[in-house]
């Protein structure tokens, strides 16, 4: 079981949203350091909470971390981005973009800390997907985090050896900044937070943090056609 109390975590995306919300639960729950992360530089007044900038979409940005943040035990690969746009008539780079974050930015971090976490006795992986990774309709965002569901189900396997436990988390919206112009039932980021790390404890290999995303999940043996995004429905 890996346990939060007492053990070093970073929080990629750790500013706002479901990120500071991941920060503050880690730190109730007794954790010993926290590396938050952002895009830009940033203060904590907390004295367990240390900041740091972070491009996921860089390598050399996620090796600088990596060699800052070599006491680390737990990652949790929550910074995403969301630019909405239709697959055929988008502007392909934003498509690009999605990718590179969603999907690359968290491979990214798992290839850089998996020897730290090695070293460190294992630890944990926390990756964040998606209702939207079993749903059509949700453009560049659903296909990237299909595919991050894919890589963290993959990385899993390939992590076992070190005694990595490794968590692919599926929540539905959350009420963030980044759906805030969505007119949908949202959960609150402390809710999610707290599932998240209930489930890490647990020795859960996924979390499904709310009743649509459960819902989703069972329905994935259906017809595919069943399996559509929509906002009016």
């Amino acid at each position: 079981m890996v346990a939060v109390a007492g053990r070093v975590v970073v929080v990629t995306g750790g500013r706002r949203g479901l990120g500071a919300a991941l920060v503050d639960e880690v730190l109730a729950r007794g954790a010993r350091k926290v590396y938050s992360t952002a895009r830009s530089a940033y203060i904590d007044d907390r004295p367990e909470v240390v900041t740091a900038e972070l491009e996921v979409r860089s390598e050399a940005s996620v090796a600088a971390l990596a060699k800052v943040a070599a006491d680390v035990e737990i990652v949790f690969n929550n910074a995403g981005i969301l630019l909405p746009a239709p697959l055929l008539t988008g502007d392909f780079e934003r498509a690009t973009v999605t990718f590179d974050v969603n999907v690359f930015g968290p491979l990214r971090m798992a290839r850089a800390f998996a020897p730290i976490l090695a070293a460190n006795g294992g630890g944990a992986l926390v990756n964040m997907h998606s209702v939207l990774s079993w749903l059509a309709g949700a453009g560049a965002y659903g296909a990237s985090k299909a595919a991050a569901w894919s890589i963290t189900n993959s990385l899993r396997l390939e992590l076992a050896r070190q005694n990595t436990q490794v968590v692919g988390v599926h929540a539905g919206f959350i009420d963030t900044e980044m759906v805030s112009a969505m007119d949908l039932p949202k959960a609150t980021p402390a809710e999610v937070a707290a599932r998240i790390v209930d489930g890490l404890e647990a020795q859960a290999t996924e979390v499904l943090a709310d009743d649509v995303t459960i819902a989703t999940k069972a329905a994935l043996s259906g017809p595919v056609e069943r399996l559509a995004f929509s906002v009016a429905g």
